[in-house]
């Protein structure tokens, strides 16, 4: 499995950005796509996570700011930032599980004025 996530990059206080992520390979089945974060000096966390059947699961951090959506037919999952705070800064992560976790590349996201 790979991923490619895309849509990182900087964006003032309360903006807004939109992260994708595209699964390729040999794939038998996505049970969970979303994404993690990780800030320098802290642990990976999680951000929101979507199961095949919609089901949703958002950190308490990002509750009503952050919307999380998945496409499968085309293996992608989609994160919309709003209201986006300096404290959202870290390295965004792709996670897929399908067969076991698989994890993308990483995109930095940084909110600062």
């Amino acid at each position: 499995v790979q991923l490619q996530a895309s849509g990182g990059g900087l964006v003032q206080p309360g903006g807004s950005l939109r992260l994708s992520c595209a699964a390729s390979g040999t794939i038998f089945g996505i049970s969970v796509m979303g994404w993690y974060r990780q800030a320098p000096g802290k642990q990976r966390e999680l951000v929101a996570t979507i199961t095949e059947g919609g089901k949703l699961n958002y950190a308490d951090s990002v509750k009503g700011r952050f919307s999380l959506s998945r496409d499968n037919a085309k293996r992608t999952v989609f994160l919309q930032m709003n209201s986006l705070k300096p404290e959202d800064t870290a390295v965004y992560y792709c996670n897929v599980v399908s067969g076991g976790p698989h994890w993308g590349q990483g995109t930095q996201v940084t909110v600062s004025s």
